[in-house]
């Protein structure tokens, strides 16, 4: 269960539940203040008395809560909280004392041994700093919960908001090199067959509609991005005499979702180092649906003078990054090479 659907969490740090818990808070201070006075008083002298410890217990408990826990425990001034905390206690007690003294005097109905108790007696005191104590320390701990959660909630927002950043960067670094491929395609078909060129252009603009819209998304159907790489492939084989492709499709890539341009950084490395002008080049895409993995293979020949390596590059660790964002370990990456072909192994769990 997400936490932010989970009602106590959210009780405990919504800013619309601040009066609730207030509330919460009072009245168990009522009870308290009620049990500590109504062994000894009855009418007249059980509402002053009340009044009074009342008093008593509210006035160490919302120090606590709104001067000594912001301004000392939150800052990691651990000594001087509690010094305050003790401090709060022990004004309340010595001005609660001598009052409920009289009161006791005038309408008590104790027996004779309670009333010859001093209210200042080692035991009394100790009982009263133990009781109120513990309610200062429980609404400490209850605050300290509810200030990690929002904490907690801070820090995960943070980290997707970084994830996303990264990966939008991520992203943004593959479309440009795309889009510089297809746009000098389309220049050369220009000048050389106008009618090619018309259709050419058609398709890109079908492609750019794509990475312009659907590309913004999380996640798109994995049939869409295959009709975004075979649109590219196209473009490559109108543009190249001595060129083919294959994709090949099983399962059910139709309802299946993944995040969009995953596949087109090695597609585009695949196009880059596979001119050649003595044999037939070729790029085989495979796409495989099974059993909770999409199961993606490219395989592309080698030409036999190899392509020069170009520097900035998008490399293989940005592509490594981005997987490692959108799938943590949930994926696998395996690359083949030898003389003759270079291969891509990705396997994606769903």
């Amino acid at each position: 269960m997400s936490i932010k659907n989970y009602f106590p969490l959210n009780f405990l740090q919504h800013a619309n539940f601040n009066q609730v818990r207030n509330i919460i808070t009072f009245l168990i201070i009522l009870f308290f203040a009620y049990q500590n006075v109504s062994d000894n008083f009855t009418g007249t002298g059980l509402f002053y008395s009340y009044g009074i410890s009342l008093i008593l217990f509210m006035f160490p408990t919302y120090i606590n809560l709104y001067v000594l826990i912001p301004k000392l425990l939150l800052k990691n001034k651990f000594p001087l909280y509690i010094g305050g905390l003790l401090a709060s206690i022990m004004i309340g007690l010595f001005i609660y004392s001598p009052v409920v003294s009289y009161i006791f005097e005038e309408y008590g109905v104790a027996t004779d041994i309670i009333k010859n108790v001093s209210p200042y007696s080692f035991l009394n005191l100790m009982y009263a700093i133990i009781v109120i104590g513990m309610i200062a320390l429980g609404t400490t701990s209850i605050e300290l919960f509810r200030q990690w959660i929002n904490y907690d909630r801070l820090i995960s927002e943070l980290e997707k908001t970084t994830m996303q950043t990264e990966l939008q960067q991520l992203k943004n670094q593959i479309n440009p090199h795309f889009l510089f491929n297809m746009l000098n395609s389309a220049n050369i078909l220009v000048k050389d067959n106008p009618e090619e060129a018309s259709r050419l252009l058609t398709k890109l603009d079908d492609m750019l509609r794509y990475q312009l819209n659907d590309s913004t998304r999380q996640k798109v159907f994995l049939s869409a991005d295959i009709h975004f790489l075979t649109g590219f492939l196209e473009l490559e084989k109108m543009r190249r005499d001595n060129f083919e492709y294959v994709i090949s499709k099983e399962g059910d890539v139709n309802n299946v979702k993944v995040p969009p341009l995953l596949f087109i950084p090695f597609v585009e490395n695949a196009v880059k180092h596979n001119t050649d002008s003595e044999k037939l080049s070729y790029i085989y895409l495979r796409f495989r649906v099974e059993q909770g993995y999409v199961k993606f293979t490219c395989e592309n020949s080698k030409p036999t003078i190899p392509v020069k390596k170009e520097s900035g590059g998008l490399g293989l660790a940005n592509i490594r990054r981005r997987l490692e964002l959108l799938y943590g370990e949930n994926y696998s990456l395996e690359i083949d090479e030898t003389e003759t072909k270079y291969c891509v192994y990705l396997h994606l769990k769903l």
